[in-house]
């Protein structure tokens, strides 16, 4: 299970965090309804991790199975998907209370670059009760999109990479 919001932000956060990772990440799609995505992580001082997610359901809590997988198989399904998968930059920061920002820097460079933010909670209630003014975050986070349709990496991936179609190949 999966217990996350996520908010559309500029940049990377002005207000010093502890920074715990950083990666460059590359995930393409194979369904998105239900979500069946691949990802490549690769950590910026470490290894290169490859995972296969399944998602189901919208909005704050979603079913989340993910499982690891070789660079073989990686790369196998990534020939599958038949589009170039959409890289990002990921930055971890620490929050109060154990929680985690997660920041993502989606397509650098191209024209539909953009930002957002994701922070995952244990449970519905600490999900709920959670204000970003507490970690001195209220103007960076002020965009919250959680449950939004048209707001999910799959959906991104179907504007970005089929948006001519499942029969038309951007490669």
């Amino acid at each position: 299970m999966e217990i996350e919001r996520k908010w559309m932000v500029k940049g990377w956060p002005e207000k010093k965090l502890p920074l715990l990772f950083e990666h460059a990440m590359r995930q393409g799609y194979l369904c998105v309804d239900p979500t069946v995505r691949i990802r490549e992580e690769a950590r910026k001082d470490g290894e290169t991790e490859y995972i296969l997610c399944f998602k189901s359901g919208r909005g704050l809590v979603r079913k989340e199975i993910e499982m690891p997988l070789s660079r073989e198989q990686f790369l196998q399904l990534e020939d599958l998907t038949g589009y170039p998968l959409i890289p990002k930059i990921r930055r971890t920061y620490q929050l109060q209370d154990g929680l985690r920002l997660e920041v993502n820097h989606v397509d650098q460079g191209l024209p539909t670059e953009f930002w957002y933010a994701e922070v995952e909670y244990g449970t519905v209630e600490q999900a709920q009760g959670w204000s970003p003014e507490a970690d001195g975050l209220g103007e960076y986070l002020s965009r919250e999109v959680t449950g939004q349709p048209g707001q999910s990496m799959g959906a991104y991936w179907v504007q970005t990479r089929l948006s001519g179609g499942c029969a038309e190949k951007s490669r």
